[in-house]
């Protein structure tokens, strides 16, 4: 059974765990101010709040409903547009949208007004910026994006000269309605019991798989892990960082010790989704994916990380994730075997790391072709390198020639231009809807450099390579 809070309405459904969310809450419950758009995630017009129970206090997150299994709800707190009404009156977030004329067709107008809510209930600063990344993955079809930014800077100008942001706060200001208050005590009264079946098909966050089987799910038996909490944490020490492979990409984007590791994390992590996928997305499940072009796959294939592997009897293996990828979609995995965790040295004073991506759409797209690189320097010298493509191969791609031809060089313009040369000879980009072959090769190209003029920019600039190409 699963049991779960919908709105202000205890749930408990027998229906398939695998069915999504978006489906249960339009078709099961007749809240259809969760729209269906795109199915994939991409549009933002079924976003719903995800409550969570953490030491006594609530947590809320935005999450896309159209790709989430209904049963990583059980335990929950699920809000749609409807359980963010007042009686009788605008909320705070819907007085914005209706006074800067934002609303237009009204189709987007729900998945707006939930994701402008859930800023609100976040524990993130409460400014313009963070607001705009809230609503990052909702798409106005009529463009009227102007509007929407003024009623996010609405809500915002709302917090200023308070640093109150309590449940009682929000209330008070018409934020949210009475019942939220109400939450933590009821989610601690009910019995929450594990309603999984360990059998078919694992699923986390469900991000890539729902996009490619949600008809498949929706009919068959599911093993949810999103919950196993032996394949959650991020552990930091001097010499390893290890990050369950549940995490999702959102606990890396808030975990203030990666933060300091990598200096532009956020910037990097923009570039792979919306906040809502971020909310959802795991590491292993972009890693299992085997895409070409897996954003996280691509990062962490630069760290030269390793991965844990468990099997049903508790039963570990350790591989280097640049061995983990066999063929197009094939992967070192057993039948019964799941990712524990991820592992890598971090990054010391004298090493560096960036991360580059290129798609139609600066965000909220799959990549053409994206890139990292690990590098670390001494005296000019590169004494280590590691430096990873994807969009190339059949595969996501570690470059292990141009990777062991770096190491040992001086840092020059020389060194980039020629190890590039190893770089197209290792890599193997098909046209596609994607682009051509050889404008892949000159996407690799560019990003390569790209990497060294972000990395080194008081030593190159791009005027300086093209002289030398």
């Amino acid at each position: 059974m699963i049991t779960f809070i919908l709105n202000n309405k205890i749930i408990q459904t027998s229906d398939n765990a695998g069915m999504t969310l978006l489906d249960f809450v339009r078709y099961q419950k007749r809240l259809t101010g969760t729209k269906i758009g795109c199915r994939e995630g991409d549009c933002g017009a079924c976003t719903v709040l995800v409550g969570t129970l953490k030491n006594d206090a609530m947590e809320y997150q935005s999450i896309t409903s159209c790709i989430s299994p209904l049963g990583n709800a059980h335990g929950k707190h699920i809000v749609t547009v409807e359980g963010t009404n007042l009686q009788n009156k605008l909320t705070t977030t819907q007085e914005a949208m209706k006074a800067n004329y934002a609303t237009q067709c009204g189709f987007c107008t729900p998945g707006f007004v939930v994701s402008l809510t859930g800023f609100t209930l976040s524990n993130s600063d409460k400014n313009y910026n963070n607001a705009l990344d809230a609503i990052s993955g909702n798409i106005c079809r009529c463009t009227g994006y102007k509007a929407i930014e003024r009623a996010a800077n609405q809500v915002v100008e709302k917090f200023q000269n308070t640093n109150k942001t309590s449940l009682d706060w929000l209330i008070e200001n018409e934020f949210i309605p009475e019942y939220f208050a109400t939450i933590p005590k009821r989610l601690k009264e009910i019995e929450i019991k594990d309603s999984n079946k360990p059998k078919g098909k694992y699923v986390s966050g469900g991000t890539d798989l729902y996009v490619q089987q949600a008809d498949h799910l929706a009919d068959n038996d599911v093993h949810l892990i999103t919950e196993k909490k032996y394949l959650k944490g991020i552990t930091i020490t001097n010499s390893s960082c290890t990050i369950g492979t549940n995490s999702t990409v959102s606990d890396i984007w808030n975990h203030s010790e990666l933060n300091k590791l990598f200096p532009n994390l956020r910037k990097h992590l923009k570039l792979v989704s919306s906040e809502q996928i971020r909310n959802m997305a795991s590491l292993g499940g972009n890693f299992v994916n085997a895409s070409p072009i897996g954003d996280m796959t691509i990062f962490f294939l630069a760290l030269n990380s390793n991965i844990t592997i468990v099997n049903s009897e508790e039963q570990e293996r350790t591989i280097a994730l640049k061995d983990f990828y066999k063929d197009y979609k094939k992967i070192d995995l057993h039948e019964g075997e799941l990712l524990k965790e991820i592992c890598f040295k971090p990054l010391t004073k004298k090493s560096f790391f960036n991360f580059e991506k290129v798609s139609k759409r600066t965000h909220l797209d799959i990549a053409s072709v994206n890139s990292a690189i690990h590098i670390s320097v001494e005296n000019k010298t590169i004494v280590e390198a590691n430096v990873a493509i994807g969009g190339v191969a059949a595969i996501p791609k570690y470059l292990h020639e141009t990777s062991a031809f770096l190491k040992g060089k001086q840092l020059s313009v020389e060194t980039i231009i020629e190890a590039n040369e190893i770089l197209q000879k290792e890599i193997s980009p098909i046209s596609d809807v994607r682009g051509t072959s050889d404008y892949k090769r000159l996407l690799a190209r560019q990003l390569f450099i790209a990497h060294f003029i972000e990395l080194f920019p008081m030593q190159f600039t791009l005027n300086d390579v093209a002289q030398h190409a």
